[in-house]
């Protein structure tokens, strides 16, 4: 038995060993003032004696969760993507070694307040901490972990601005073919929906209410609560390796970020010319020289040796240049504030009221996210970004504007009062579902006219038009009641639609081959009232024909002039019908009927911790009610044929959904998608699945007395 038990521990101590003693003596003390208790969902409650340990905490948490997803992130944003994956990540690693550099992020990590050093030495030596501890674990990449890493992540969208970085034409410019690439087109909008209800339009002795219902790809945040003895007490949803709860709530205000409309990120049409043995770029009267940095990325060769390519970039004081386009250069222009950035999304987790947050958002280091704001005075609010560049309204910068003129610059900030924010509307709700600022109250909203164009570029959507429906001239709200909005099954883009597909049909000539080919599909979803269930075969016809419209409207050669949602609205009659038998016939061919229940095309899926997750008719699946939030379904479920398969699967829309009360003691129910464990063979790999599908949320213990009866362990870091 002592022989077993020193096999066992060999490779943990040789793990151990590599470290140096004061590193394990650090860590080690550190752990001993960090609690972490697993609730019977998996779901870990961190706490720590201080800010800085339950950072420490938390990230080790979610490491034993995921540790995979923790590195696939920041193996993205440092730019080191291709040493894991090869040849094929060079171009990704390039675009964001555009703006990040160790030696760059080491000096803002020096020039970092105190108190946030603290906390980033305490996400590294988390993570170090676990890998030390887990010597079965095997990074692709980092085997450590240093503290001014974590500026390289520090906002938790999905994606983030850089992704507008088109990798196609940044590759054709820095492999040296001046030839501009096209864009692909994701035909699922990412997004979310956040809904505050003030107590004027509550039950009697109901507080303010909260939705918290990002729409991101599954299993890209984790569930958990953080507290310290210093005031940090915060529940929700954080992305993978990130020290801060993204979209949550603390006992007094709550917070829900949705991505927004606005314009901001720029590209400038540089008028470049050649400068001696370098180049320069016209500004004003002046040619300024372009800066040029050489980037080295490392990438895997298929032999598993790293080989290195070396690029020469260029940049203005715009941005870097990413492409090419009409004998121009084209440079980039987004918010680069890492240090702001990450002050911004750890101290908004311990306000207490609105005036509290306001005064966080004036870091103004939030660039792409709305939020929709609740807390237990009753105050609620849908509000603007703050990074938001003055700009002269006489250009358009949808498109490339001119870099060579000094008018098209960004100019300072605009203060947070000028931004269109709804702040504690009379109607008493705000609501955002990556729509435009001016529906967010109703008629209480911002008017667009005073407002600059690039102050939003989205526009109202279909759930937007779900939302108001379901808020305007409303009383009388609850918790459950609000639950219920969020899993309401109407979906106005149909409502709209079909009676103007129907119109089109009867308006056939009787000769016409379609009017007879169409004619029982017709008559089956003439009198659909819009509504997605499993059961819904008019569901499935009208999701296979918006497919098929969305697919029209999106292609290359059509007028690009518009909302995608105006594109389709000016599809004529005919376009409409054709459209239609192309998803009849896609529903035969592929089911062999047309009359297919909407619960047997519809499914979630999860058979694997890959990241890229496969798919397969043959592996076991759950039938999703909801569907796309194209067609305005608050409950978002973007699905799709994958390689193989005839049945839809879901990969990204609803991910964490939870529903808040702010009353004398916080109330809150959640789901995440499948589980909260990474580790299939984990009990919480898919334990959630089915109430995911249902909107079935669970109740969420915050408190120590919830815990009670539903507490799987109890331990320290490294126990």
């Amino acid at each position: 038995m002592r022989n077993s038990l020193r096999l066992t521990l060999l490779p943990i101590l040789v793990v151990l060993i590599a470290a140096s003693p004061p590193e394990l003596q650090q860590w080690r003390g550190q752990a001993a003032r960090v609690t972490i208790t697993r609730d019977d969902w998996g779901i870990a409650h961190v706490r720590g004696k201080t800010d800085a340990d339950a950072v420490f905490g938390m990230i080790y948490a979610q490491a034993e969760d995921d540790f995979p997803r923790i590195e696939a992130n920041y193996l993205t944003n440092l730019g080191r993507t291709a040493e894991a994956e090869g040849e094929k990540a060079i171009w990704q690693d390039l675009r964001a070694r555009l703006y990040v550099s160790e030696p760059e992020l080491r000096a803002n990590y020096a020039a970092s307040p105190p108190w946030l050093k603290r906390l980033m030495d305490s996400w590294a030596a988390g993570l170090n901490y676990y890998l030390a501890t887990h010597p079965n674990v095997r990074p692709r990449v980092l085997t450590r972990f240093e503290p001014w890493m974590a500026l390289s992540f520090t906002e938790g969208s999905i994606g983030g601005d850089i992704e507008r970085i088109d990798l196609g034409e940044l590759q054709k410019f820095y492999a040296g073919k001046r030839t501009l690439a096209a864009s692909l087109k994701d035909v699922e909008p990412r997004g979310s929906n956040g809904i505050a209800i003030a107590p004027t339009i509550t039950a009697p002795g109901t507080g303010s209410l909260l939705l918290i219902n990002p729409h991101t790809s599954f299993f890209f945040r984790s569930e958990l609560q953080v507290s310290s003895d210093e005031g940090l007490n915060a529940y929700g949803a954080s992305t993978w390796g990130q020290f801060f709860i993204y979209q949550g709530f603390n006992e007094r205000v709550g917070w829900m970020h949705t991505s927004s409309g606005v314009d901001n990120v720029d590209e400038f049409a540089e008028k470049v010319e050649r400068k001696g043995k370098g180049f320069c770029y016209r500004y004003g009267k002046d040619c300024r020289s372009l800066v040029e940095r050489n980037v080295t990325i490392n990438y895997r060769a298929p032999n598993g040796k790293l080989v290195q390519r070396t690029f020469t970039t260029w940049r203005t004081h715009h941005g870097p240049i990413v492409r090419e386009a009409n004998g121009r250069w084209v440079s980039f222009a987004m918010m680069d504030k890492p240090v702001a950035a990450l002050q911004q999304s750890f101290l908004r987790t311990k306000t207490r009221d609105l005036k509290d947050f306001l005064k966080v958002a004036d870091l103004k280091a939030n660039s792409s996210n709305n939020t929709v704001f609740a807390d237990s005075k009753g105050e609620i609010a849908m509000l603007m970004p703050q990074f938001m560049p003055r700009r002269d309204n006489r250009f358009d910068y949808s498109k490339p504007v001119d870099g060579s003129d000094p008018a098209t610059d960004w100019g300072p900030l605009h203060p947070i009062t000028e931004l269109p924010s709804t702040v504690t509307p009379p109607n008493g709700w705000v609501q955002n579902t990556n729509n435009w600022p001016y529906s967010a109250a109703g008629p209480n909203s911002p008017k667009p006219k005073p407002f600059p164009a690039y102050m939003d570029t989205f526009g109202e959507n279909p759930r937007g038009i779900h939302a108001v429906q379901l808020l305007v001239d409303s009383k009388g709200w609850t918790l459950d009641r609000l639950q219920g909005a969020a899993f309401d099954n109407q979906q106005p883009f149909f409502v709209t639609m079909v009676p103007q597909l129907v119109g089109a049909w009867e308006a056939l000539p009787p000769r016409d081959p379609l009017k007879t080919r169409l004619q029982n599909p017709i008559n089956a979803i003439r009198s659909w009232n819009g509504r997605w269930s499993v059961s819904s075969v008019e569901n499935t016809l009208g999701n296979f024909w918006g497919d098929e419209l969305w697919k029209l409207v999106s292609s290359p050669d059509w007028d690009d002039s518009g909302t995608v949602y105006e594109k389709v609205g000016r599809t004529t009659p005919r376009q409409k019908l054709e459209a239609f038998d192309r998803a009849v016939g896609r529903l035969k061919r592929d089911f062999g009927w047309w009359q297919v229940p909407w619960g047997d095309v519809n499914r979630f899926q999860r058979i694997s911790p890959a990241i890229d997750h496969p798919f397969t008719d043959a592996g076991p699946s759950i039938p999703v009610p909801f569907s796309s939030a194209r067609w305005g379904s608050l409950a978002s479920f973007g699905a799709s044929q994958k390689p193989g398969t005839k049945r839809w699967y879901g990969t990204s829309g609803n991910s964490f959904v939870a529903v808040v009360e702010f009353g004398r003691r916080v109330r809150a129910r959640a789901v995440t998608a499948g589980g909260q464990s990474g580790n299939p063979a984990s009990k919480h790999f898919n334990d959630q699945a089915e109430r995911y599908a249902s909107g079935n949320l669970r109740e969420v213990y915050f408190y120590p007395d919830q815990l009670k009866g539903h507490t799987e362990r109890t331990y320290r870091p490294g126990d």
